[in-house]
């Protein structure tokens, strides 16, 4: 990356002295590690460590998915260039929604949060870095901005702001170092409903007063007609024409629509998760009540029915394949963390046709014994797990059906997935497309995985055994196989704060869809990328 300089040390606030230079007008993305220092001083080596992972596994991927280019890495931050401010802003929302993820289960103290400053300016372009006013501005917005938080001046705010949906706040002009004018810094509210609770609290405030403004008016009228002498109020309780004052009753219902639950106005309903679709189904199949029926529940007609209850949806274990034991080599030479091959002896088991669904991961989160409920297709693979919610599915399944369910070890995950091949895939030495869901493998688009069973089986019988999501497995992540062992159970013990990954995913290249290709990750943090399968000991 060229040679690494502190963002705060003033090296961009002079161009370098090499005349004429590439000029350009640029979208400057500046992030910066809050407490860095203290971090390191706490667990220097293991900071570093996550830290490099960040940057590998969630800022370079992103700032290349947005059409950006890594201008360089410090120890504690980077510095990326766009074309495009809308995409320096979407990639800066992801990077930050990212960590949000990563940092759920980890103390407060022992977090990286990010802060990052973007800035619409004229640079000067250098192979490995690039100069200027915006950058500087860029990095003095970084400055001022709070952990986890993206700050953008004025004049990206002027790109954005009708083509990002997300919410803005002004903080108004700032004077910052070495800036002769002020500048407008605006603070990036990515949540895209934003905009919507503010409006929604405005609905609400509207109702109330109108609310209290039809009380008041009924109040008045009931008082007006009890102030009347009774003979005055016995002549209008008989006259056909005065209107009654309380709201109208609603008109009976038609028999169809009897059926079905009155939903809230959206503006006045809380997000929430949609329904399970077997629970939708369920209730729009059921059987229309009588005409007399329906008349009697008229007047209730503004109550919503009781939801139906998660309980409801039929449970389902996932489709297992029996696998005989066997022995067979472990490893490859192709990566030094694939190294030793060695041979292992495998007992008989069985393991999950496909990785967990979205459908069944909700069933284990409507029993409230999975941390929290998925979106997505039913069929497609859960992602966005940590080894800690696979191990949570695991052993509720295992309640639930009295038999032990685990997830697999890494020696049972690559015996399965070779299929009782030796070769670079299961398939053969070189890549065909249709047999993965990897980002060079064939057809389909990468932009989510693939639905469980898109691709051929392996000879057991087994789908997903390479791409679509990273699935883990139960052993402790080590950086060799040195003194693993050799009767295919799982490798514990020791220093267990990550696990080991297998399969690659959508997102990933096709090197990593071999089956002998492993990854370590922190154990308790959530990626995009992260799935499992289960086994099942005979």
């Amino acid at each position: 990356m060229g040679e690494i300089r502190n963002f705060r040390s003033g090296n961009h606030d002079e161009p370098p002295p090499h005349g004429s230079m590439p000029r350009r007008l640029a979208a400057i993305i500046v992030g910066d590690i809050a407490s860095y220092s203290r971090l390191m001083q706490a667990d220097e080596e293991g900071t570093h460590v996550r830290v490099k992972r960040i940057e590998r596994d969630l800022i370079q991927p992103s700032i290349v998915e947005h059409h950006g280019a890594l201008v360089k890495t410090t120890g504690d931050g980077f510095i990326a260039i766009f074309d495009s401010p809308v995409e320096a802003v979407r990639c800066s929302i992801v990077i930050q929604q990212n960590l949000v993820g990563r940092n759920a289960s980890l103390p407060k103290d022992s977090r990286i949060e990010y802060r990052i400053g973007v800035n619409l300016g004229d640079v000067i372009v250098e192979p490995d870095d690039i100069y200027g006013d915006g950058v500087n501005i860029a990095t003095r917005i970084e400055g001022i901005a709070e952990p986890g938080q993206v700050y953008i001046s004025g004049a990206i705010y002027e790109q954005i702001k009708h083509k990002v949906v997300c919410g803005y706040e002004s903080l108004g002009d700032r004077k910052v170092k070495n800036i002769t004018d002020p500048v407008r810094v605006y603070r990036v509210l990515p949540d895209a409903d934003a905009v919507g609770r503010t409006r929604g609290r405005r609905e609400n405030t509207l109702i109330f007063l109108l609310g209290v403004t039809l009380l008041v008016i009924a109040s008045g009228v009931l008082w007006y007609l009890l102030a009347q002498p009774s003979g005055r109020v016995k002549e209008q309780a008989a006259a056909p024409t005065v209107a009654p004052v309380a709201s109208p009753s609603p008109q009976p219902a038609p028999r169809e629509a009897a059926t079905q639950t009155p939903q809230p106005s959206p503006s006045l309903a809380a997000p929430s998760p949609s329904p399970a679709p077997a629970a939708s189904a369920s209730a729009s199949s059921a059987p229309a009540p009588s005409a007399s029926a329906s008349s009697a529940s008229a007047p209730s007609a503004s109550t919503s029915s009781p939801a139906p209850s998660p309980s409801a949806t039929p449970f389902r274990e996932p489709e297992m394949i029996a696998i005989r034991g066997g022995s067979f080599a472990m490893g490859s030479n192709d990566d030094p963390t694939e190294r030793p091959v060695h041979q292992v002896t495998v007992k008989p088991f069985s393991i999950g046709k496909y990785p967990v669904t979205v459908r069944e991961w909700n069933e284990c989160a409507a029993a409230k014994a999975c941390g929290f409920t998925a979106i997505g297709k039913d069929d497609a693979p859960i992602s966005n797990v940590s080894w800690t919610d696979a191990q949570q599915y695991a052993a509720w399944l295992a309640r639930t059906t009295k038999k032990s369910y685990r997830l697999p070890s890494e020696a049972e995950w690559e015996y399965a997935a070779r299929g009782g091949t030796q070769t670079k895939y299961w398939w053969g030495d070189k890549l065909q497309p249709g047999m993965a869901g990897c980002k060079d493998c064939g057809d389909l688009a990468v932009e989510q995985p693939a639905k469980v069973g898109s691709f051929k089986p392996n000879p057991f019988g087994l789908h997903d055994m390479g791409g679509g999501v990273d699935q883990w497995v139960e052993d402790c992540w080590r950086r060799t196989y040195q003194g693993a062992p050799g009767d295919g159970s799982a490798w514990s013990g020791g220093d267990c704060s990550s696990h080991v990954l297998r399969s690659g995913s959508w997102k990933n290249d096709s090197r990593y869809v071999r089956p002998s290709n492993r990854d370590g990750y922190d154990t308790n943090v959530r990626y995009p990328t992260h799935g499992f399968r289960v086994a099942l000991s005979p």
